[in-house]
């Protein structure tokens, strides 16, 4: 990360990697699928509780209509964890798992191009940019300490910040020990 990346900036990389790794996972079979699902999963997760803390209650603020906004978002948010709670549960190699895994690409797509379409050029027009270089840094902070699993049902900041860590230490030693199993 650069100094002078903003939170627009940091979002839309990931969005772009989010992009990547379904259409990894959609390709590809056996250990690669199933290493780029862990991946995509996990990138999810974080990126959600993220822009959850930090980013939403930022828009909420500062955006026309915020409250509007960021609720639809919230709702689709939602949405695309229980569906990816769902995957992560019965595993790439389900025989529903193709089927289930390009709805969720599609919903997360479509959630993605709303927040780049409606609530990404408001904050760049109505925050200053050291508050969106800061919110950048806060951003990855709140990644750092996230779960790594989707969680429905916690899609607000004090929630997050609630459950959060205590869910994301026990996402975070589940992933340890999976590692550790693997090598």
């Amino acid at each position: 990360m650069s100094d002078q990346e903003d939170v627009v900036d940091l979002l839309l990389a990931q969005h772009a990697r989010i992009e990547e790794l379904f259409a990894t996972v959609i390709a590809s079979s056996g250990d690669a699928r199933r290493e780029s699902f862990r991946e995509l999963v996990r990138l999810l997760a974080v990126h959600e509780t993220a822009e959850e803390e930090i980013v939403h209650p930022l828009a909420r603020r500062s955006i026309d209509a915020g409250d509007d906004v960021v609720e639809a978002r919230l709702a689709e948010e939602r949405a695309a964890k229980e569906l990816l709670a769902e995957l992560h549960d019965i595993g790439p190699d389900a025989p529903s798992f193709d089927t289930r895994i390009v709805v969720l690409r599609d919903a997360v797509l479509a959630h993605a191009t709303y927040e780049e379409r409606y609530e990404f050029p408001q904050l760049r027009h109505g925050v200053d940019a050291d508050r969106l270089r800061g919110a950048a840094r806060a951003v990855r902070a709140a990644e750092a300490v996230a779960p790594t699993r989707p969680h429905p049902g916690a899609e607000s900041a004090s929630r997050n910040l609630l459950a959060g860590p205590a869910v994301a230490v026990f996402d975070r030693l589940r992933d340890a020990a999976r590692n550790a199993m693997r090598h």
